[in-house]
């Protein structure tokens, strides 16, 4: 008897279906799985001998061939045990196959026949194309984001046997259409003083600029960055999707009622690894910098990250996607984020600044140099903060809110969008002349800052994007003077991280 079962696997952020084929026929006894599984795939025999007696089931005294095509690509995970336990049911009569046509299986499977969550339903749900889809019931709210009213539910199996052959109801996906619960971050307005800082984080949100924040500790270096996420526009349809499929595949949890709809802050421990960083292990999971996709990974204590692992980031900051690849797979996984660092000045923290720093200048030379000269490039913002004055601290005066500045930089980010650009970041050399053009004082003072040596030619490009940036928030067309020397003087704490860096 031959059985066919619809099923898929996972690889990274990417589903694939598999079409799961059990064939039971005379001769000895015996279990084999072929198709490239992986280990995990291999031991489901055990799994679903196991879970087809407690269920009440026989388990066929033949000889049971379970292929997984396409036979090409290696299977990996224990969600394929669903499938096959149903298939060997089909195959041995036990369940119609008429049943299980269009359907697709997808969950681990216990000793006692229950049916256990898998990570990644999301973009394994979207690579198969069946009418209906049966998974765990932890797994509901993430597949009716996927297969909507296709979505069915199983918490045992023998449960879903009796729903397949009619004789009892689908089990209620309990939960699975709750309504979201607000999302609310913490308010720019908590940030008292700090005003360079409060525009630093507003021009990055406006222009998609990455930031590097440089000053001693108590300074303000994460409220701001944790704020930030607050002040970018709500994900849209497609980038809300990326970021369900990826938390999924990564195991995280996705919101119950819909998409999500703010976008991520990721905020790894400065003691993170590469493979933490940029993804990978055995079945090539997300990390930190996908898992920030569509939002904002933030670095603080930039310098104390090893530079092994900071370089991680300068293909994903370049072409927004990291790939990973091995010698059985390789993923190419979405990494489009805004990246905020934060750094103290020196390693003792207190920088010459307050004239109280303990670091020689051959320690301080050192700890600018943990930044590469590549990864510095991506920064076009890089702002030096001190710590706030006390009068502001204690003062009672109201600061601008976050939906106020949010207000601001979605009107920007519009403009952006008409001029055919995602933000004023992704603005192409090409076509600066024409979407950033200089008036004759702006001009002038790029020509003299050129002239000196305090401006490359790469630096020209990302001084004209960020000033492009600052005048869409002042309103303006044609970019000033006065926009030019704000944009220079939002990357001026570069300076500071070591005489060998040049804006």
């Amino acid at each position: 008897m031959l059985a066919r079962v619809a099923s898929a696997s996972l690889v990274g952020v990417e589903g694939r279906r598999v079409d799961v084929e059990v064939h039971v026929s005379s001769g000895f006894p015996g279990f084999t799985i072929v198709g490239l599984p992986d280990a995990a795939v291999r031991e489901s025999r055990d799994r679903v001998r196991a879970a087809l007696l407690s269920s009440g089931f026989r388990w066929p005294q033949r000889r049971v061939t379970v292929n997984l095509a396409p036979s090409g690509v290696r299977k990996g995970g224990p969600g394929l045990d669903l499938a096959v336990a149903v298939g060997v049911l089909v195959a041995e009569g036990e369940v119609p196959a008429e049943a299980v046509a269009d359907t697709a299986f997808v969950g681990e499977l216990g000793l006692d026949g229950s049916v256990r969550a898998v990570t990644g339903i999301v973009p394994m749900l979207a690579s198969v194309t069946c009418r209906r889809v049966v998974v765990p019931a932890a797994c509901a709210a993430e597949a009716t984001l996927v297969s909507g009213d296709g979505a069915r539910v199983a918490a045992r199996l023998d449960e879903l046997v009796r729903a397949l052959g009619g004789s009892a109801p689908w089990p209620v996906a309990t939960g699975a259409r709750r309504s979201p619960a607000p999302e609310r971050g913490p308010d720019l307005a908590d940030v008292r003083g700090q005003w360079l800082g409060r525009r630093a984080v507003e021009v990055a949100a406006a222009g998609g600029h990455h930031l590097l924040l440089v000053g001693p500790p108590g300074s303000g270096k994460t409220m701001l960055a944790t704020r930030l996420p607050g002040l970018l526009p709500p994900l849209s349809r497609e980038e809300a999707f990326d970021v369900a499929r990826i938390h999924s595949a990564a195991g995280l949890p996705v919101a119950d009622g819909g998409l999500p709809s703010r976008p991520p802050l990721r905020a790894p421990h400065q003691g993170t690894t590469a493979v933490a960083l940029a993804g990978g292990g055995p079945w090539l999971r997300p990390g930190e910098i996908s898992l920030a996709h569509a939002g904002v990974l933030f670095l603080d204590e930039m310098g104390e990250l090893p530079a092994a692992v900071l370089d991680v980031l300068r293909e994903p900051l370049e072409e927004g996607v990291v790939r990973i690849s091995r010698a059985r797979a390789s993923a190419t996984l979405p990494a489009r984020f805004l990246l905020v660092g934060a750094m103290n000045p020196c390693p003792c923290g207190e920088g010459v600044v307050r004239g109280a720093c303990r670091c020689t200048e051959a320690a301080r030379a050192r700890y600018g140099r943990r930044l590469s000269g590549p990864l510095l490039d991506r920064f076009d913002l890089a702002v030096g903060l001190q710590r706030p004055d006390p009068a502001d601290l204690l003062g009672d005066a109201p600061m601008e809110p976050s939906a106020t500045v949010a207000a601001r930089v979605a009107a920007v980010r519009l403009q952006a969008a008409a001029r055919g650009v995602v933000h004023n970041a992704a603005i192409p050399v090409s076509r600066l002349q024409e979407l950033a053009p200089l008036s004759a004082a702006a001009a002038a003072l790029v020509e003299r800052r050129l002239r000196s040596g305090d401006l490359s030619a790469r630096g020209l490009h990302r001084v004209r994007r960020v000033a492009r940036t600052v005048a869409d928030l002042d309103g303006r067309h044609l970019v000033e003077e006065t926009h030019v020397a704000e944009a220079l003087q939002l990357h001026a704490a570069r300076a500071a991280l070591g005489p060998q860096v040049v804006p």
